[in-house]
């Protein structure tokens, strides 16, 4: 019997579909999954064995789980320090917290640490599980079973669910305003955090191609301190751009102040356009136009897809259990 017939496919396995599949009691299994006395090695190792088939594991929080008693979501960040994944991360919080969900965080992006790392540790605890998980969505979602997966920006991803990103708007978006705005000397600032591009990068490329422009690439670490510095080695070298495309908002800042360094004067010198919208675009000096995706919403968007996984409405990884979602521009002081 293959794992695909013991129990429902599109929703998360319970102690019961395990104590079904086991032909046992609940109680059976909850010693099993425990490893609590009072039933024989061979029942432990074949209960043991068959929850892993079916994906279940029971939470911390709520051994013995049955259907419908509290979700326990796990939360995968790769870098808390970035302004991005604390605003996203509270808008998963908050969405889950009103369904009376628990909420267990993974912050996994330091020194050799991956996503998968982060699924390590998360999956004994937690029912299903959300994450920015850097390309190992197949096995995470192979970790994790029939629980699912909602992976981000990772459109070649397996995972039960995923939201992507059109940054081939986004581009298109942000090289529109600023050729309206009479730039033609524009340059791009990507992340090294992708080899040769990112997506976000490669989208700009392909952009500014069928735009017809000239585009100067340059890279640097995620950083405001490593991007201050990769574009002031850019004026120094090259000369500044008329127009200043940046990987995200954080990298943004550390560009106005390299800007600021050499003294040229935003926007009159060069325009700097930011992408991601966080608020730190609004704190910043001059303000940061920038590309910006509504973090309430893709925090809705990711539970929203959880709640549907899990429920049976949607079904692992069909179409509708795939987003896209866009940036709008917000036009501030910088462009």
């Amino acid at each position: 019997m293959t794992s695909s017939s013991r129990g429902p496919a599109n929703r998360r396995a319970t102690i019961l579909d395990v104590a079904a599949a086991a032909g046992v009691s609940r109680q059976t299994v909850t010693r099993a999954m425990n490893d609590m006395p009072g039933i024989s090695a061979t029942t432990r190792e074949r209960v043991q064995n068959l929850a892993a088939e079916l994906g279940y594991s029971p939470s911390r929080f709520a051994k013995g789980l049955v259907q419908g008693a509290r979700v326990s979501l796990g939360l995968a960040i790769p870098d808390l320090t970035n302004p991005y994944f604390p605003a996203f991360a509270a808008s998963v919080v908050e969405e889950a917290t009103q369904r009376g969900w628990n909420v267990v965080m993974d912050d996994f992006g330091h020194g050799s640490a991956s996503g998968l790392d982060a699924v390590t540790r998360l999956a004994p605890q937690v029912d299903a599980l959300v994450g920015y998980l850097g390309g190992c969505s197949v096995e995470a979602q192979a970790m994790m079973g029939r629980r699912p997966v909602v992976v981000l920006d990772d459109p070649a991803g397996e995972a039960a669910g995923r939201i992507s990103f059109d940054y081939s708007h986004a581009a298109q978006l942000a090289l529109g305003y600023l050729l309206e705005n009479q730039r033609r000397r524009i340059a791009y600032l990507d992340s090294d955090q992708e080899g040769p591009a990112t997506a976000r990068g490669k989208a700009v490329a392909v952009a500014a191609g069928a735009a017809g422009v000239g585009l100067r690439v340059e890279r640097s670490a995620d950083s405001a301190t490593a991007a201050r510095g990769a574009v002031r080695r850019m004026i120094d070298e090259k000369g500044s751009p008329d127009g200043l495309l940046v990987f995200n908002d954080l990298m943004a800042a550390g560009a106005l102040k390299a800007f600021a360094d050499a003294g040229v004067t935003v926007p009159r010198d060069c325009a700097v356009v930011g992408m991601d919208g966080i608020p730190l675009g609004e704190l910043v000096s001059p303000e940061l136009t920038t590309l910006s995706l509504d973090l309430r919403a893709v925090g809705r968007a990711a539970v929203g897809l959880v709640d549907g996984l899990l429920t049976g409405r949607m079904e692992a990884g069909g179409a509708d259990a795939h987003l896209v979602l866009k940036h709008q521009l917000v036009r501030r002081q910088s462009a």
